[in-house]
């Protein structure tokens, strides 16, 4: 029982160094991150479609 109560607070001690970002920080971030996977979408779709019509050139 003593093991888990010293873990909690070594948790609680931890918790107070976190800095959460703010709205701006967490508008850029989610932007950064929607445009990145909207790329990978974009390439992997182009790069599934070439695949495909190259297959059926050779079929």
């Amino acid at each position: 029982m003593k093991k888990m109560k010293e873990f909690f607070k070594g948790v609680k001690k931890e918790m107070k160094k976190v800095r959460f970002p703010d709205k701006k920080e967490m508008l850029k971030y989610s932007t950064a991150t929607i445009a990145f996977i909207l790329f990978f979408a974009v390439f992997f779709s182009l790069t599934d479609l070439i695949i495909a019509g190259l297959k059926m050139l050779v079929r």
